[in-house]
């Protein structure tokens, strides 16, 4: 496809932008819609993967039959196979009538299968008998059904993660995955973003008739580098934000103006900040929780060696006090200089980075500066060590001594006091907006709605 039919198929389909990746994206789309392929489209949560759906069903042979989206996450378990496939009268409590499903509706035309890595694993099993065979049974029925639909899925999810686990079916994903088209984040388009944000503001000035918004080059700057978790939902938020609150300055917009708008920009959190998540990657739920718990931990015992510290400095000034300093020894040499500054709770300590693959890998383990006798610095105690990295890999978390004599139920009651109250202040910093709250404490979206219910926040 030349250059002049993919600037065609942007104008047709509203597609704004001109980055390598996107424009490559929209090539494969064009030639792939000639053909009946099944094709699995990836990217992030809000990059525009329903738009490349369209573009395949409209360009192809298909295009006067029916096209339908369906998102999988958003169809309860129990009812997602009558929808997809139909059902029979009685087939269920509540099935009142017969019931034709999209597979039997959409006959000719496309199913667009959004959010596919949700599907349960038994309605699976069904896609991939239509896939293969292009039969289907409707539930209670026991009657095989022909139809004849192409089906395009999308998923913002790893889905060979997910076979791994056994979440989802391999030999789907490989029958899915015919021709893969990936459409790249919001932040990897470069000047795109300033293109986008440019016709959303225009857009919105034009619907309530208010002067367009200007940006100054600082704000320019400031737009492109944020990375945008939200992608083009976010940035269109921002714009209409910033259109509506700022329409009546008379000159352009600057940096600091904007800055008000960036989430991330106004208090970036101190647990985003230790554990930054791999570009906005899904994958960082699997380690959400438990980074979110050793965070609370760290900050514990940073906690009790300040408080140990000053407790040291307060006696030394007494002679009682020298007296018990030197009897509790083992409990106050752990924070002498003879740890360069680090504390014991700092040692052992693995920061993790995002790779370039999307998972998170560790950075470096904080070792002691030499080797120490246990009874000249630790007492009876060796240093915590919290992970050990072998060949790059994280290994499961090493069973340590409880070096600060803290009974078990007492640790766990200070770590849910902790971790709830710092659910509560990103809930609070982001105006109670889940999504944001849980980007900047580095979870998702599904595990901090399970800690609110946990910890019963009141989010009003």
């Amino acid at each position: 496809m030349n250059n002049q039919e993919i600037q065609s198929v942007k104008q047709r389909f509203g597609i704004i932008g001109n980055a390598p990746a996107l424009n490559y994206a929209i090539n494969v789309a064009m030639q792939v819609s000639a053909t009946d392929l099944t094709v699995l489209i990836t990217g992030e949560s809000g990059s525009g993967k329903e738009s490349f759906s369209k573009i395949i069903h409209s360009l192809s042979s298909r295009k006067h039959g029916q096209f339908i989206a369906i998102n999988c996450g958003a169809i309860p378990e129990g009812t997602i196979d009558s929808e997809l496939f139909g059902h029979e009268k009685g087939s269920f409590t509540g099935a009142v009538d017969s019931r034709k499903g999209y597979f039997e509706t959409t006959n000719g035309g496309t199913i667009f299968l959004d959010e596919i890595g949700e599907m349960p694993l038994g309605t699976q099993a069904r896609l991939l008998r239509v896939l293969e065979n292009g039969e289907f049974i409707r539930v209670g029925s026991s009657k095989t059904q022909k139809t004849d639909v192409r089906v395009v899925a999308a998923t913002n999810v790893n889905l060979l993660d997910a076979v791994d686990k056994g979440k989802f079916r391999e030999d789907l994903y490989y029958r899915l995955n015919t021709v893969p088209i990936f459409v790249p984040p919001l932040r990897e388009r470069g000047t795109d973003i300033e293109l986008l944000f440019r016709k959303f503001t225009t857009d919105f000035a034009e619907r309530y008739r208010i002067k367009p918004l200007q940006l100054t080059e600082d704000a320019k700057q400031l737009l492109m580098s944020f990375p945008f978790p939200g992608n083009i939902r976010q940035l269109k938020n921002i714009a209409e934000q910033v259109s509506i609150l700022e329409s009546e300055q008379n000159k352009p917009i600057d940096g600091n103006t904007l800055a008000k708008y960036l989430p991330q920009a106004q208090q970036p959190s101190r647990t985003l900040a230790l554990f930054p998540q791999a570009n906005g990657s899904s994958n960082a739920e699997n380690f959400s929780e438990r980074e979110l718990l050793y965070k609370v931990l760290f900050d514990m015992r940073r906690d009790v060696n300040d408080l140990k510290k000053l407790v040291r400095d307060v006696l030394g000034n007494e002679q009682d006090g020298r007296q018990i300093l030197h009897n509790h020894k083992d409990l106050f040499d752990s924070i002498t200089p003879e740890n360069d500054g680090r504390t014991t709770s700092d040692v052992g300590v693995t920061r993790f980075l995002p790779a370039t693959n999307g998972t998170v890998r560790p950075e470096a383990t904080i070792r002691p500066a030499a080797p120490v006798a246990p009874s000249e610095t630790y007492g009876s105690h060796p240093p915590v060590q919290i992970f050990d990295e072998v060949d790059g890999d994280i290994n499961d978390v090493t069973e340590v001594e409880d070096v600060t004599h803290e009974t078990e139920e007492d640790d766990s009651l200070s770590l849910e006091r902790q971790e709830k109250e710092m659910i509560l202040k990103a809930l609070r910093r982001n105006n109670n907006k889940r999504k944001y709250a849980a980007q900047a404490l580095g979870i998702s979206e599904r595990t901090l709605y399970r800690k609110i219910k946990q910890y019963e926040i009141d989010e009003e």
